[in-house]
């Protein structure tokens, strides 16, 4: 068993595989034995193939954008069955199954690096939810140890946006492009981590930042910024992390995540041009 630590969460890897060989974007969050007890999962690598969905019941499929993967969930009793392609009608090449917690899983079919990462990723963020933590689709820039989070639809510009902090402002580092980890502490402290997962951009940082400010981006033929109020802001932190909103209780408790995060962290919408302008207005509105 391989063992994992992203965000202060800590997952175990069963294989007998060298899954660094082809997944080494986890290699930076590999971490000594901990105890059993801690784990927030476990995943076991199965060597055997796809499972059928029959006699499962469809709970939902979501192929809401054509480049995106689909992912198809199914119930029976006390357990979950996901499986996954790499496009919106292409062919099943991953799943797996999982206890009504999600906290025992076993992953079936070719252990590719894409499907590897979305099984965990999947299993993270449904795993998380209960402990007041958020797999956010964003990019994020750190800057004085100071974390800004870009938040948008795919195709929006979040990485081109963070390209132009790292342009603008020398001291500027990318923490992650596409799948940081938000924690908020029992101090009110809001916390923005490094993950395994980045998206196109290789940016797999075992870091972490206290958020300052998140900011929804929308393209613009000049750039402005304006402050959100929360009840403004909630519909974009909501579509921007990831869980099983089907299920009452997980929405609750990304619910109650969100709401904590926004007591203490403010949000803007920004208008942009993909221009260093663009961050020098940004910036200078933001929190330090």
């Amino acid at each position: 068993m391989l063992y994992f630590r992203v965000a202060e969460h800590i997952f175990g890897i069963d294989t007998t595989r060298d899954i660094l060989a082809w997944c080494p974007n986890y290699a930076p969050f590999l971490t000594s034995n901990p105890l059993t007890s801690n784990l927030l999962f476990s995943l076991r690598i199965s060597e055997e193939g796809l499972p059928s969905s029959e006699g499962w019941e469809n709970i939902y499929t979501d192929r809401s954008d054509d480049d995106m993967p689909r992912i198809e969930m199914y119930r029976r009793e006390e357990e979950w069955l996901f499986r996954f392609s790499q496009s919106r009608d292409g062919e099943v090449v991953g799943a797996f199954r999982c206890d009504a917690n999600m906290q025992q899983a076993v992953f079936y079919g070719e252990p590719t690096r894409f499907a590897i990462d979305n099984t965990l990723m999947l299993l993270y963020a449904f795993a998380t939810a209960g402990h007041s933590t958020l797999l956010f689709h964003s990019a994020v820039i750190v800057r004085e140890g100071k974390g800004y989070m870009f938040l948008g639809k795919s195709g929006t510009g979040k990485s081109t946006h963070a390209e132009q902090w790292l342009k603008a402002f020398a001291d500027a580092e990318r923490l992650n492009d596409d799948n940081p980890i938000v924690r908020v502490h029992e101090d009110g402290k809001v916390v923005v981590y490094g993950s395994p997962w980045s998206g196109k951009t290789p940016c797999y940082k075992n870091d972490q930042a206290q958020v300052m400010a998140l900011v929804q981006l929308a393209q613009a033929p000049e750039n402005a910024i304006r402050l959100l109020r929360p009840t403004q802001a909630y519909p974009y932190i909501l579509s921007s992390v990831s869980g099983l909103k089907i299920l009452p209780q997980m929405m609750d408790q990304l619910y109650e995540t969100i709401a904590t995060l926004l007591e203490s962290t403010p949000v803007y919408f920004l208008d942009c041009l993909p221009n260093t302008d663009a961050a020098e207005v940004c910036y200078s509105h933001l929190p330090h």
